[in-house]
């Protein structure tokens, strides 16, 4: 029900990942009606380092930023991360902020932005929004509060 709020509210794809090593596994995915369909089946595997999801875990998650870390940075587009310099500037930009953002990382013009679902103070999940980047990226400062509130629900169902 908290994955359809946001969906009902941004009019974007909205999906749940979780860690898995120096990846998040996208668990759950309800696609907007406009939706482009870079992400394929739920169940999608993709690197942390180049995704909104895998960002914000691996900010409020050490073994996922340092599997990550151990793993390499391998591009996929033209705004992938690519050193662990790069890494460590991201994650601690994550932190400071609460929200992680991708653009043209995952895939060329699209983006996501990523909230953190915290549980006894480590990231267990994420909820983030994706869709094309010139939808996306207008609306970060909109999208943040509504992803905050849906992650603090599910952290909350979670015993968080």
């Amino acid at each position: 029900p908290t994955l359809r709020q946001v969906a009902q509210s941004t009019g974007l794809t909205v999906n749940l990942a979780i860690p898995d090593g120096p990846d998040v596994v996208f668990v759950e995915r309800l696609e907007s009606a406009d939706s482009i369909r870079f992400l394929g089946h739920t169940g999608r595997r993709l690197p942390a380092h180049c995704t909104s999801s895998g960002k914000v875990i691996a900010a409020f998650n050490p073994e996922t930023a340092e599997a990550r870390r151990r793993s390499g940075f391998p591009p996929r587009v033209s705004g992938t991360v690519r050193t662990e310099a790069d890494w460590a500037r991201t994650l601690d930009t994550v932190r400071s902020q609460g929200y992680a953002v991708s653009h043209s990382e995952s895939f060329d013009g699209a983006s996501s932005v990523g909230v953190a679902v915290v549980v006894r103070r480590i990231a267990v999940a994420s909820v983030s929004v994706f869709g094309p980047t010139d939808i996306v990226a207008p609306k970060i400062e909109r999208l943040v509060p509504i992803l905050t509130a849906a992650a603090c629900r599910i952290a909350k169902a979670y015993g968080g």
